[in-house]
């Protein structure tokens, strides 16, 4: 086995061991394979005498590797491009990336919000601002059961109205003809106030993504984006309007953060669109007789706004969404994934939830040199402690973590990075991580825009060279501004536009990037 201390074993010249002393020194063999310390500083033995993974922690990584991770730091820091860990681009960058520069990160067409020193304005909180009313979504079975008993009904309606509003997708009260006609108007308007206007919906050519402008109660704007995919309907939320992560490449943070979303308004997300499934307004149906799915069966949140920063109202909403029906969705947890940038303290809490949920981690770049300005939260918490976290998640969870990386020209796409990322993701362990570079929209004249095809190649073949399971991202929703980091929540008067539309070039505001994170 890799990385274990091999057995002695008699030499060719020694003719004089007796057959005696060789079968016994192979009967102790598999003895020693399992006392044997494994070179791997992030493995152990279990009792069985199997490989196991070490809980994580700090300097996982051994003493040379840490020397060296160090120079290429230092590297970085003196000629602003650093170089790969395996000897190959020791003094000369160029021998593997050419003469590429390293582009930095900025804004384009609008301005970053800072403090006072100059830095990046970070936003975990939102402003004080006023909340919906109170949705049946938000709140358990139990809880809606006693929320009906004290407006004067029978517990028992609470079922029958969380039956019509997740396995019917309706909160019309004229549809509710199991309900007496004379309490749907008051149980409706006490249980269900309404959540979601629908301001704008943009379809892709071929019908199979659809991109939903959605109004809030308060006048605030969010964006969804439903795709179909063979055999599943994939859907990605947000879960604040506007975002305080201020990333430079993000349409959705130009404007910093308005409120979070509320437990329901996120869950409103899927009802209305599997409403719109129902209808058959999305199309990208099967030709080959195979299997349509008739709900959306995979959510992604990687929508408007940094799901871990709303931490309460999203785990909330997850537990609706895999709540047995009529208490929720009834989704599996597995189909669901989670985003963050890198909060780190939010990244572990989750790992104690218990929801087996898919983690993603948006990298984007391994090093802290680059990562500092890509995205900003990692002036708090730096790339190594980001990582730790996420196989924090996989250890405590067993659940496989994905790390996003945006593929971008002259940035972050050098192939000394590969090399780096997945010397970073190796020390902590094998097989618990799966990358997934992502293609940007080519923008001529942004610096925001997709690697050459040579490049992307290079990047994935190093990071499968070291062994990391690569995937490179389908990308969907580009024609429609629908890839994330192109959601703005941008409106216009026209407010019942509706149809396909053609590719739209850089967005109004400046951002070109279209960083499409979605499953």
């Amino acid at each position: 086995m890799a990385g274990m201390a091999e057995t002695s074993r008699p030499r060719g010249g020694d003719h004089g061991t007796d057959r005696t002393d060789r079968t016994s020194a192979r009967r102790k063999a598999p003895e020693a394979r399992r006392t044997a310390v494994p070179a791997d500083a992030h493995l152990e033995h279990a009792r069985d005498g199997k490989l196991k993974l070490n809980r994580p922690k700090r300097g996982l990584i051994d003493e040379t590797e840490a020397q060296q991770i160090a120079e290429d730091r230092a590297r970085l820091q003196q000629q602003g491009i650093g170089g790969p860990l395996d000897g190959r681009m020791l003094s000369n960058p160029a021998a593997t990336d050419g003469d590429r520069p390293q582009v930095r990160p900025q804004a384009e067409g609008w301005q970053q919000q800072t403090t006072d020193d100059g830095r990046p304005l970070l936003q975990f909180k939102q402003p004080r601002v006023a909340q919906p009313k109170t949705h049946l979504a938000d709140l358990t079975l139990a809880e809606r059961q006693a929320k009906v008993a004290e407006l004067g009904f029978p517990a028992f309606r609470a079922k029958q109205l969380s039956n019509h509003y997740f396995n019917h997708f309706t909160s019309d009260p004229d549809r509710m003809t199991d309900l007496p006609k004379g309490a749907r108007e008051k149980l409706v308007t006490e249980m269900m106030p309404p959540l979601l206007t629908e301001v704008r919906r943009l379809t892709t050519d071929n019908g199979d993504t659809i991109k939903f402008l959605w109004r809030l109660f308060d006048g605030a704007l969010v964006e969804s984006v439903l795709m179909r995919y063979p055999g599943r309907v994939t859907l990605c939320v947000s879960s604040q309007a506007g975002c305080g992560m201020n990333c430079p490449f993000c349409a959705t943070g130009q404007n910093g953060l308005t409120r979070n979303m509320s437990t329901a308004e996120i869950v409103e997300q899927v009802v209305r669109a599997n409403e719109v499934i129902a209808e058959g307004a999305l199309g990208g149906l099967r030709k080959d007789g195979g299997h349509n799915a008739e709900r959306v069966t995979n959510i992604v949140f990687m929508g408007m706004g940094e799901p871990l920063a709303n931490y309460k109202r999203v785990i909330a909403s997850v537990r609706r969404m895999v709540d047995p029906a009529p208490a929720g969705l009834g989704m599996s947890a597995r189909h669901i994934t989670v985003s963050t940038v890198g909060l780190v303290p939010a990244i572990n809490r989750l790992a104690e939830e218990g929801i087996p949920v898919t983690f993603a981690l948006s990298l984007h770049a391994p090093d802290d040199e680059l990562r500092d300005e890509l995205i900003p939260v990692n002036s708090r918490w730096k790339a190594d402690e980001a990582i730790d976290a996420a196989y924090n998640y996989f250890v405590k969870t067993g659940r496989r973590v994905s790390i996003e990386y945006a593929l971008i020209k002259d940035m972050n796409d050098h192939a000394w990075r590969a090399d780096l990322l997945g010397k970073k993701l190796n020390a902590r362990g094998r097989g618990w991580v799966h990358v997934n570079p992502i293609p940007l929209n080519p923008t001529p004249g942004s610096i925001w825009t997709s690697s050459e095809p040579d490049v992307t190649d290079e990047f994935i073949n190093r990071l499968e060279a070291a062994g990391i399971p690569t995937t490179l991202r389908d990308t969907r929703g580009k024609e429609i501004d629908g890839a994330c980091g192109q959601l703005a929540a941008e409106g216009d008067e026209d407010e019942g536009a509706e149809g396909a539309v053609t590719p739209s070039g850089r967005r109004p505001g400046g951002t070109s990037a279209s960083i499409d994170l979605r499953a």
